[in-house]
């Protein structure tokens, strides 16, 4: 009687036991999750922005963990700041989840440095404000890109026409796309120096930018803002879910 040597019988079993059925494939989307919901491990907070010296403190506002999201407020009143990773990327996306408060100025900060040089995908959460802009912070307010502002309230937002990339869905539809006081996902792409910024909001493209100026480095840290100035102590921006697909 033929006998499959017993090398070729052992694989032949492992493969019976871990292949996947037919149609279904393990899912790696290249992302890699850079907070772990307990503790500020690869992260830091930094005072050096000009958001940390309103007050004459630089503390860097108050920022603390709490039901697995990283929430952010200033410390005392007009003081903010940035908490920004320990390491640096280039060629990136970012995507993460939030649920602020309707108040607060905050920021993705993408290649940013210590003291918060970056551009910015906009998370100006308040009236007047907007989501997943392009602002160049700390480097002269330039570019400056929006297509649509909050106005008083959170469900109510004009389209601003000003901008090349035009606002992907109607004003009227934005009450039932965008949940407040519920997680909503934002991302955003970096690329190039000078730098393609593309942002996306629950998954619609939201912003699509080429820069046509080198303004920083090729490689920065990412960042999360609390506006200074005002008070803004009872106040809190809330991120979790953070996550980071290198482009390199």
């Amino acid at each position: 009687m033929y006998r499959i040597p017993l090398l070729a019988s052992l694989f032949a079993i492992a493969f019976m036991l871990t292949a996947a059925p037919a149609g279904e494939k393990k899912k790696d989307d290249g992302y890699v999750s850079i907070f772990n919901g307990k503790n500020f491990d690869g992260w830091h907070v930094s005072a050096k922005t000009g958001h940390s010296s309103k007050s004459g403190k630089k503390s860097g506002g108050r920022w603390f963990i709490e039901n697995g999201a990283i929430h952010g407020s200033q410390d005392i009143p007009a003081n903010g700041g940035i908490v920004i990773t320990d390491k640096k990327y280039k060629n990136f996306e970012v995507v993460l989840e939030m649920n602020n408060d309707f108040t607060l100025d905050s920021g993705l900060f993408l290649r940013s440095t210590e003291d918060g040089k970056c551009y910015q995908a906009m998370i100006d959460y308040h009236s007047k404000g907007n989501l997943m802009g392009i602002y160049g912070e700390g480097i002269g307010g330039q570019p400056h890109v929006r297509n649509f502002d909050f106005l008083d309230k959170v469900t109510d937002i004009k389209e601003n026409d000003k901008t090349p990339f035009k606002l992907p869905i109607s004003p009227k539809d934005w009450p039932t796309f965008w949940k407040h006081g519920e997680w909503n996902e934002l991302k955003a792409r970096i690329e190039g120096n000078p730098p393609k910024i593309t942002t996306w909001i629950k998954g619609v493209k939201f912003m699509e930018y080429q820069d046509d100026k080198k303004r920083l480095d090729d490689e920065g840290g990412i960042a999360l803002q609390v506006h200074g100035g005002g008070d803004f102590t009872k106040d809190f921006v809330r991120y979790r879910n953070i996550r980071v697909k290198v482009l390199d």
